[in-house]
């Protein structure tokens, strides 16, 4: 299983970062988790591109996880694809009908499905097995375990975990223990007065004990450009013990092999 970073950003631009994105692929699987502005261009660079990509899976609704949905729709009717499903938290659908009211001649295009998950049940989404629990957030919405298709791995054990825009907190922390990978929020360095996300200190210690491989700092706004190293120290210096890295666009990691055997 691969995770790609398509978009490492914020609501806030900057050259080198799209907004929230990720592409997660298995074989010929392909999953786009969030669809911000600039996440179209990241995906086309892929081997799958947009045309691969007919399911999306949303954390929350703000704009920088949702600005390039429709254009997504638009993309895949003009190459051709006629099929694209929607996942999301309650409220996907009116989203998406909401986007389609306003830009009503792309209603009907494609076979467009959506559908609506809950941290209740676990659910399939492009055939990967994920798990859900709710964030802290100035929105509600999602966390999500993932495993791959087919693995023998009950989801709530996958080896990648991606938080969303969340606050750092206990609960966040128990849901990745066991992760490989945990790509985390961490959209400012330490001394920003700011809520609804953690700064590096606050991440490093709700990570403490928590047995997680590598988490990877992303969603970053402007203000931790050139402080990227200072942030995964820092969240070091609180706690987490084990590697700390901050996502770039295009990076991709390999997940689920450091656990085989174990």
């Amino acid at each position: 299983m691969e995770l790609t970073v398509l978009g490492s950003g914020s609501a806030m631009p900057v050259p080198d970062r799209a907004q929230a994105g990720y592409l997660l692929a298995d074989g010929d699987r392909s999953l786009l988790v969030d669809c911000g502005s600039g996440v179209l261009q990241r995906l086309a660079a892929t081997e799958p591109g947009y045309e691969g990509a007919s399911t999306v899976l949303l954390t929350h609704h703000h704009l920088d996880h949702v600005a390039a949905l429709l254009p997504l729709i638009k993309a895949r009717w003009l190459a051709g694809e006629e099929h694209l499903e929607v996942v999301g938290p309650a409220g996907t659908k009116s989203l998406v009908d909401g986007l389609l009211d306003v830009h009503d001649y792309l209603d009907g295009r494609i076979d467009l499905a959506v559908r609506e998950v809950s941290a209740s049940r676990p659910f399939t989404a492009a055939g990967f097995d994920v798990t859900a629990r709710e964030t802290r957030h100035s929105m509600d919405g999602f966390a999500y375990r993932f495993s791959p298709p087919s693995a023998a791995v009950d989801p709530a054990e996958g080896p990648l975990t991606l938080s969303g825009d969340t606050e750092a907190f206990a609960g966040m922390a128990s849901f990745a223990a066991g992760s490989d990978l945990l790509v985390h929020d961490c959209s400012f360095p330490d001394g920003t007065d700011v809520s609804n996300h953690p700064n590096p200190t606050e991440l490093g210690a709700s990570l403490a004990g928590i047995d997680v491989d590598t988490v990877l700092l992303s969603h970053l706004y402007p203000h931790t450009g050139g402080r990227e190293r200072e942030m995964a120290r820092s969240v070091r210096e609180a706690g987490f013990g084990g590697d700390v890295e901050v996502a770039s666009d295009g990076l991709r990691v390999a997940v689920g092999a450091a656990r085989e055997g174990r």
